[in-house]
């Protein structure tokens, strides 16, 4: 089985308050978050974790939380926050990947393009690639179900987004799998989110009613 996750922020104790985390204190959250891991991700599955492993911790604590996780096949796509997981004496903790990773599954009949950052165009996208990140901290699972709604494969496999928990490839495939016509792209005035200046939201909302091609 294939697990994807990301935003774990072990150690950042800043993240309680700004994600809205439910847990009174960090070592409160290190515990639950790695026990969620280890309740669904069997020693002898795959996890990705796209990003943001752990922050504001040195590397030996960061270690040492890893050495908690019972999966032994564990895939890091490096996120903003993580620290440098090739050096010989964390080599193993990590198989580190590129910022930008493409997998295949399902036989090879369906390519999944994975980064930390949330992309607005992503490799074969037009022929209906997924494209699963983090970063975003998304909650109440809002932006996933607007993508979905859309018919934009694009998905937050970050904790926040999923109940603190790794989703399963089996999940997201169940997820994706309503969708009969996927979108192969994004158009370009939708890349720009609303702003905190009223007028300029109105003219951004102007230019895409009679601009957006």
């Amino acid at each position: 089985m294939i697990w994807f996750t990301s935003d774990l922020h072990l150690g950042h104790t800043r993240v309680l308050d700004f994600a809205g985390r439910p847990w009174n204190t960090i070592d409160e959250m290190n515990d639950a978050l790695i026990a969620s891991i280890n309740a669904r991700v069997a020693p002898t599955d795959t996890l990705y974790v796209l990003g943001d492993y752990s922050f504001k911790i040195n590397l030996e604590t960061a270690y040492a939380m890893r050495q908690k996780i019972n999966c032994q096949d564990v895939h890091l796509v490096p996120g903003n926050h993580d620290k440098d997981w090739t050096r010989p004496e964390v080599a193993n903790a990590f198989t580190v990947e590129p910022m930008i990773t493409t997998i295949k599954v399902h036989d090879g009949r369906q390519k999944i393009v994975l980064s930390h950052f949330p992309l607005a165009d992503w490799p074969s996208m037009r022929r209906v690639s997924w494209h699963l990140h983090g970063h975003i901290h998304s909650s109440r699972g809002g932006y996933n179900a607007f993508n979905l709604r859309q018919n934009v494969m694009r998905y937050d496999v970050g904790v926040d987004a999923n109940a603190y928990a790794p989703i399963s490839l089996d999940e997201i495939s169940e997820w994706f799998g309503v969708v009969d016509e996927p979108s192969g792209r994004i158009r370009w005035p939708y890349w720009v989110n609303v702003t905190a200046d009223p007028e300029l939201d109105e003219e951004l909302r102007e230019w895409r009613d009679s601009n957006a091609n």
